[in-house]
């Protein structure tokens, strides 16, 4: 065919000028080609030489990206224009179809405008990141030009009559006001920027944010395609791909995203309500106004572009309706008629007609509508991101004024507090994100039922009935899901919990061999919570079924009722196939409801919460005084503090718990607290810091002892930190508390680092050492609550960061608790006396250790929570006789050497005691936890394993549930989705049947025989459906009874497995993440291996129908499978780094909550509110720029998916369209080519997304069955049950010959050749310095340590032979750290039920627990909270004590059990051992030497060999015998 500009036709309208050549059309065109040929030629150079090399560097130097005015409007507009002239030249090629030779003019024109704008906004974008506004001046030139061109054609249009029946005539006019618009923007930007015209141009900086290198999320900063479609991520993705995502990779948030920013703008949202109405403040309606006010704005532009979205949903029903109507008619080609100017002009119903066009005008729709759609998700999800910020910041500075009466009575738990931020609040940001659907969804359904109304008439009015009914069952189903996810989230909470603390005191439960009973007790929780999984289970299946089965129902009511009821309505594919696609619309806002409003509820039971939380009772402000009067004390010291008739409560309406206290502290001075176990110590210094609820009385601080901080110190404040008037003081409790940091970090606390006074810390803790054996020395990290550390240690660094800190006044709570006598005495000489009262510095000690008297300026000696009296030790002497001699008897001491300052130990002592205590008790404590936390290494590197899809591990949770209900899953998958396709391909063949029988054409004798045709048609219809819901059904179910049965199987081995390993496997943190992972395996995998194969096996099934419709469609899918491909390749490790890196920074932050709740007391004592608090702003940050970047990455990935998706519908429209208009392909197969090809573009992201899922949750499986492989210890026996005698051991003789021992076979021997023989009823003491090996030689008796060499013999019986479970329940132990359960006194002190009530009470009153328990409320039923945390240090190691004196053995170790008592406490219990133990063979491991001076034999043990072993009373008269050394350092 000819090819010409104006044509080439005789006589052709084009050439002819003798109107004048305005009035000639081809010139017009013609004349309209200059503006864009101006642009090319002058940007062109520009754009490849002059700033092509320089916009290749934005990704790195971004800071000079800088946006001029009217950037978002100029885009937008972009887009506006780019797709008029997509129009324009869809319009002119439809035009010239009808001549005998091409018309170039019609459509060559808006061919090089849209080259033109293309060029035009790229060289925008270079020209916006150089800051170079000055070249814009060629975009002011081209957009005048085009706008006079484009005007003088539209002038000529309305001259010749030509209106706005012609399409042509429409698109010029868009056109004209497109370029006046854009040529406006450019205006603007002379008129802010200056660049020209002016004198003096106006120099603008980028924001602050791009000029830190270290912000690289830049989705705020991005231009407006770019913002669309991510891709600023492509080089985030592609570098993710070659090393691993860390926070540094992240780099920093954008100032307007950070939790400061935020939480000023929701403290001044909350202002703003507070000043419009005072009353309604504290209300629920309040919070809301406030978060809207705050927050509403970002909520509304996300809903308006859902709502765009969704009516642009709507493009892909309408449009098949359209292509396969035009493809079914007689006459598919439809020729324009009408003619101006020489040519022909299309009008827009004839444009509408052209199913190419449809096809197109899809395509764009398709990319528009899932650019909206992703652009909503991204602007409520950030939204949430930044609100969760700034509420969790609000609690915390909550938490920060809470009453510590709320935390120690249980009022408010560590755990609660942790659930409401990492729960409530992430519950919070998915409202937020679901929240436009409230407004989408009604416009959604409305618009769907009116198409449908349209296109099927009323007919579809039963569908949507079908749909609207059954919403509220959905609703019903999604309300009973919520419920049995409660409940098995209390009972998954509760095995938890039980789990922990198996696993905390798993040492304990294997020496009294109470292994089998607590997991029973977990067992039985876990039927319990096997029973809400089953209707868990029930329930997500009927909600699966009910999402597959519901359109399927719909469409099959609809249809049968549309061909039986109205006979004569039309049933053809185009009506057909756009009323599936409608139908398919409408069932997905109604798949949300039941989610939106379980969100709402979620949402609402927050606002409650959160109100009481923010009601909660404040911390009480503490009285200060500018100058105290002089007070008459030793040395004429000043007053720091004083208290005067205080009484004070835990609860504001409880018994004081401290009665009619007037007490004075000197300054510079050492002051001691001594009392029995209970008296009130602690609770005393509480009350001086202001922790307890004061009832009366009064506290006064000496404000002229505060100490300078130097602003360079503190953070800048933040709002919601209370000033309060008492200085900082260095506070260490007698529950050491730790941060999950280094140990330099625990020690130095924030304070700048001095490495002199660092160095004379360490050297008084004796803590250097420690550090030594350390891998990484001080640098190490200590676990969560100190859990890699002993007791000791926590202690001892607990009290260094108190000896580091340059506060005046220093509080100590019986520091010396969990340390032996050598570094006791060193911690007091070099430590306290030396560091701190030589330093001046004002001292407060709570101590049980008597003979540190006499080094005392002051004491206060506490009574049952008064003061029994004060003064200094010669003022006890003179008025407390009776109890100043107790104390001399508590101390073994003589009245002469009370009196006088005790002697220092001889130079060197302590410290070559210490120089053996490593940070570990033992040294094979220190080999058990080298093997620990190689185990924690080798978890954390497969936690950061950057393999290929674990498939093998895939394979071993299938093939856990069975092959029976494996091959009932796998087959009733395929044949679910065989049977779709088969309904919708026999749609197809009847509809194409309905229509070649359709009332025009078929003869009215032959109308029964159409009506037995569709008679046939429905019924094989309804069987199809019906069998395709009864699979739903079989499916759904199938699905998650095999995610039950593998979570059963798995939890049972697991747990048989961790019960039943040896000790020093596994660790406790390593286990308990895996039952953390192991909740995935019961809810989240079944889900995503559904949505994993659904999506999956519908991707397949749709690409084999198109391909099946189309054959040419397989040419053009191969490179769209290599694209998608390698997208989701590297979007599949990005994810994965992101999502755990989401985690593992969620972990710090939950970690910081806890540590704060927990360390409340002391971080107040301290005066570090703030610093915490900006602790807390990082750790909020680093969560959150995770979180953005893992929403940004699923983003990208969507929205590449729903492109490729959209060039699947393109093609697949555009093969379907030219095989059909060459009669190879009928409508109805046209029909459900389109049809299919919408679902892949909506299935394609969910398939690479829940594949990127089931990764991660698979690595659970992988580690559980890692650990499965662990060797249980042997608890068969060699000697058969009836052998051993029913009371062995009845005597208690022990013969040790020739015993080595170790922890593994690849660690060295702790006990080397230990030879012993003790004689039944006699008392042994075991001494020896740290690390001699002295608790391996007591966990010999047990078994619970590898004897590779010699025999331990006990009544005759070799214990190796007898079988684990005979010989720990058949001994009695009490460990040094106390191990109390949650639940009941008796279940502490019985938990096999065995003894009587009176046998209870009597290991009570040996205990001298028996008043304490009769005072508690149920006496033996009382409630022991987790860890025994409502009773102090010393009685839970009195219950421990009761607990082994219950179990009448004839052989009863202790292991350093009175280290947490008080003396007297001590010297009655030894007496008790003493007599009442008086037949039973007692091994006493000394934590004072003293205790063991009355013992029948002494042994000492250095390195795991015996050194001395004999009576005390001989080795105490040998000059050179240890023991005796021991002794004399003891007193």
């Amino acid at each position: 065919m000819p090819l010409a500009f104006c044509g080439s036709e005789n006589h052709s309208a084009a050439y002819r000028v003798d109107q004048g050549v305005l009035n000639n059309g081809c010139f017009v065109d013609a004349l309209n080609v200059v503006p864009h040929i101006f642009l090319l030629f002058i940007t062109f150079p520009i754009l490849f030489i002059g700033w092509g090399s320089q916009s290749s560097k934005v990704h790195i130097h971004h800071s000079t990206w800088l946006h001029f005015p009217g950037h978002n409007l100029r885009w937008i507009l972009t887009f506006m224009l780019l797709f008029v002239l997509v129009c324009e030249i869809a319009e002119g090629i439809l035009s010239d179809g009808v001549t005998e030779s091409r018309h170039l003019h019609l459509y060559m024109p808006a061919g090089m405008a849209f080259m033109a704008t293309v060029t035009s906004v790229v060289y925008y974008h270079n020209i916006e990141t150089s800051n170079f506004p000055k070249l814009l001046i060629a975009l002011l030139v081209y957009w005048t030009l085009a706008f006079i061109t484009k005007t003088i054609k539209f002038a000529k249009f309305y001259d010749h009559a030509i209106g706005f029946s012609q399409l042509r005539f429409c698109l010029t006019g868009l056109l004209v006001i497109l370029y006046g618009m854009l040529l406006l923007v450019e205006v603007n930007v002379i008129r802010v920027r200056r660049y020209i015209f002016f004198k003096m141009p106006r120099e603008v900086k980028p924001p602050e944010d791009l000029q830190d290198l270290g912000v690289r999320f830049l989705q705020p900063f991005v231009n407006l395609l770019s913002k669309g479609t991510y891709w600023w991520m492509n080089a985030f993705i592609k570098t993710a791909h070659k090393k691993p995502i860390d926070l540094r990779a992240i780099g920093k948030l954008p100032i307007a995203m950070r939790a400061l920013t935020n939480y000023r703008r929701l403290c001044e949202a909350f202002d703003a309500q507070t000043r419009k109405d005072v009353q309604s403040t504290q209300g629920a309606r309040a919070i809301w106004r406030a978060l809207c006010h705050a927050f509403g704005r970002r909520l509304v532009l996300s809903s308006t572009f859902r709502i765009l979205a969704d009516l642009l949903g709507f493009a892909g029903p309408l449009c098949i309706f359209g292509i396969v109507d035009h493809l079914g008619k007689e006459n598919r080609i439809s020729q324009p008629k009408t003619q101006f100017l020489g040519v022909y002009f299309v009008s827009s119903q004839e444009f509408l007609a052209n199913a190419y066009v449809l096809a197109v005008l899809l395509f764009l729709a398709l990319l528009l509508q899932r650019t909206f759609l992703q652009a909503s998700y991204y602007v409520a999800i950030e939204t949430g991101i930044n609100l969760r910020g700034a509420i969790q910041t609000k609690i915390y500075n909550k938490i920060m004024h809470l009453s510590t009466s709320n935390l120690s009575m249980g009022e408010m738990t560590a755990g609660q507090i942790c659930n409401l931020v990492a729960i409530d609040t992430n519950q919070l940001m998915w409202f937020f994100f679901l929240c436009p659907n409230l407004w989408a969804m009604p416009v959604q359904i409305i618009v769907g039922v009116i198409l449908l109304y349209y296109i099927l008439g009323v007919s579809a009015l039963i569908g949507a009935a079908v749909i609207i009914l059954l919403a509220p069952v959905q609703y019903f189903v999604a309300t009973k899901l919520s419920q049995a996810q409660r409940s098995t989230l209390e009972y998954s909470n509760e095995r938890l919990k039980q789990t922990n603390e198996m696993l905390r005191g798993i040492k304990l439960l294997k020496l009294y061999a109470w292994e089998n009973i607590f997991r029973t007790r977990v067992e039985m929780t876990r039927k319990k919570e096997m029973t809400s999984l089953r209707a868990f289970a029930v329930y997500t299946s009927i909600s699966i079924f009910m999402n597959t089965a519901i359109p399927i129902a719909a469409v099959l009511i609809t249809f049968v009722g549309h061909v039986s009821f109205f006979k004569e309505a039309d049933f053809s594919p185009s009506v057909a196939f756009a009323s599936l696609s409608l139908f398919h619309i409408l069932v997905t806002p109604l798949f949300l409801l039941s989610s939106v409003v379980r969100s709402t509820v979620k949402a609402l039971d927050w606002n409650q919460v959160f109100l009481t939380f923010m009601g909660e009772r404040r911390q009480e402000t503490i009285h200060t005084e500018k100058q105290l009067p002089y007070c008459s004390l030793p040395h004429g010291g000043m007053l720091p503090t004083k208290i005067i008739g205080g009484f004070f409560t835990w609860t504001p309406d409880g018994i004081p718990t401290l009665s009619n206290i007037t007490i004075r502290i000197p300054r510079g001075q050492l002051t001691m607290i001594v009392g029995q176990v209970g008296c009130g110590k602690s609770s005393l210094l509480l009350a001086t810091l202001g922790e307890m609820q004061k009832i009366s009385g009064a506290v006064f601080w000496n404000r002229t002892l505060l100490p300078c901080v130097t602003a360079a110190s503190e953070p800048p404040d933040l709002p919601g930190v209370r000033d309060r008037k008492r200085g900082p003081v260095a506070y260490a409790s007698q529950k050491p508390w730790l941060l999950n940091a280094t140990v330099e970090e625990n020690i130095t606390f924030e304070s700048p680092f001095n490495k002199q006074r660092y160095k004379m810390v360490i050297e008084a803790c004796s803590l250097q050492p420690d550090i030594d054996i350390l891998p990484h020395g001080d640098q190490t990290q200590i676990g969560e609550r100190g859990i890699n550390l002993s007791g000791g240690q926590r202690q001892r660094i607990s009290v260094a960061r108190a000896l580091y800190q340059h506060t005046n006044v220093v509080f100590l709570d019986d520091p010396f608790s969990a340390l032996d006598v050598h570094l006791s005495d060193h911690l007091m000489q070099a430590g306290i006396l030396e560091l701190l009262r030589d330093d001046k510095r004002t001292v407060v000690l709570v101590t049980h250790k008597l003979q540190y008297l006499p080094h005392a300026d002051w004491i206060i000696a506490m009574k049952d929570g008064t003061i029994q009296r004060e003064g200094t030790l010669k003022d006890f002497q003179r008025s407390e006789c009776q109890l100043f001699e107790h104390w001399k008897t508590l101390m073994n001491r003589q009245d002469q050497e009370l009196e006088k300052v005790a002697t220092e130990p001889p130079q060197g002592l302590p410290r070559a005691m210490s120089s053996r205590d490593g940070l570990l008790q033992d040294e094979e404590e220190e080999e058990e936890e080298a093997a620990e936390s190689e185990e924690e290494d080798d978890l954390s590197s497969v936690l950061h394993q950057r393999a290929k899809i674990p498939w093998r591990a895939c394979a071993k949770y299938l093939s856990s549930a069975g092959i029976l209900l494996l091959s009932l899953l796998v087959f009733s998958q395929l044949l679910k989705h065989m049977v779709l396709v088969a309904i919708d391909y026999w749609l197809a063949k009847w509809t194409d049947s309905a229509l070649t029988l359709s009332p025009m054409t078929r003869n009215c004798s032959l109308s029964q025989d159409c009506s037995l045709d569709q008679t046939v048609y429905a019924m094989v219809f309804t069987v199809l459906c019906s069998l395709g819901i009864v699979l739903c059904l079989v499916t759904s179910v199938t699905v998650e009874w095999t995610g039950l049965k593998v979570a059963k199987r798995l939890h049972r081995s697991l747990l048989n497995r961790i019960i039943l390993a040896p000790m020093r496997y596994p660790c406790a943190p390593a286990v308990l993440r895996l039952w953390a992972s192991h909740r995935s395996l019961s809810r989240h995998i079944p889900s995503t291996l559904e949505c994993l194969s659904r999506s999956t096996l519908l991707c397949v099934s749709a690409l084999a129908v198109i391909s099946y419709v189309t054959p040419v469609f397989l040419v053009a899918l191969l490179p769209l499978a290599v694209v998608c491909y390698f997208i989701q390749k590297y979007f599949r490790v990005a994810s994965r780094d992101l999502q755990q890196l989401d985690d593992t920074t969620q972990l710090p932050l939950l970690s910081h909550f806890a540590e704060t709740v927990e360390g409340l007391t002391t971080i107040r004592a301290f005066r570090y509110e703030t610093r915490f608090q900006q602790k807390l702003l990082e750790y909020t940050d680093s969560n959150n720029i995770a979180s953005l970047f893992l929403t940004a990455a699923n983003r990208w990935l969507e929205v590449r998916m729903e492109y490729i998706g959209a060039c699947v519908v393109l093609i697949a429209a555009v093969t379907s369209i030219s095989n059909s208009l060459h009669r190879e392909l009928s409508a109805g197969l046209v029909g459900l080519g389109l049809t299919y090809a919408l679902m892949v573009s909506n299935y394609l992201n969910w398939m690479v997304r829940n594949l990127a899922d089931m990764e991660i949750q698979l690595g659970a499986v992988k580690r559980i069955h890692g650990l499965l492989k662990t060797e249980a210890e042997s608890y068969e026996g060699l000697l058969e049950p009836s052998l051993i005698p029913k009371n062995w051991p009845d005597q208690g003789k022990i013969q040790i010959q020739n015993l080595s021992v170790r922890y593994d076979s690849s660690l060295k021997p702790v006990l080397k050749h230990v030879n012993a023989l003790i004689s039944p009823g006699q008392k042994i003491g075991i001494c020896g310095r740290t690390g001699s090996g002295k608790s391996s030689f007591s966990l010999a008796f047990f078994r619970m340590v590898d004897m590779f060499e010699g025999r331990i013999i006990i009544d005759g019986i070799d214990i190796a032979k007898l079988p684990l479970h005979t010989l720990r329940s058949r001994l009695s132990i009490i460990l040094q750290d106390p191990v109390l359960f949650s639940g009941t006194i008796r279940f502490n002190l019985d938990p096999e039920k065995k003894c009587s009530d009176s046998t209870l009470w009597e290991a009570l009153e040996i205990a001298q627990l028996k008043l304490v328990v009769k005072a508690l409320p149920g006496g033996l039923d009382a409630i022991i909270t987790e860890g025994g945390e409502n009773f102090s240090q010393g009685q839970r190691q009195l219950f421990c004590l009761a607990r082994a004196f219950v179990r009448k053995t004839s052989i009863f170790i202790m292991d350093e059990a009175t280290a947490s008592i008080d003396m007297a406490t001590e010297n009655i219990l030894q007496k008790v051992v003493m007599t009442a133990f008086a037949d039973r063979t007692v091994v006493t491991i000394a934590h004072r030497v003293h205790t063991i001076l009355s013992a029948d034999l002494v042994i000492v043990l250095k390195r795991g060999a015996i050194l001395e072993f004999d009576k005390p009373e001989k080795l105490l008269s040998r000059k050179d015998s240890i023991f005796a050394s021991f002794v004399r350092a003891d007193k």
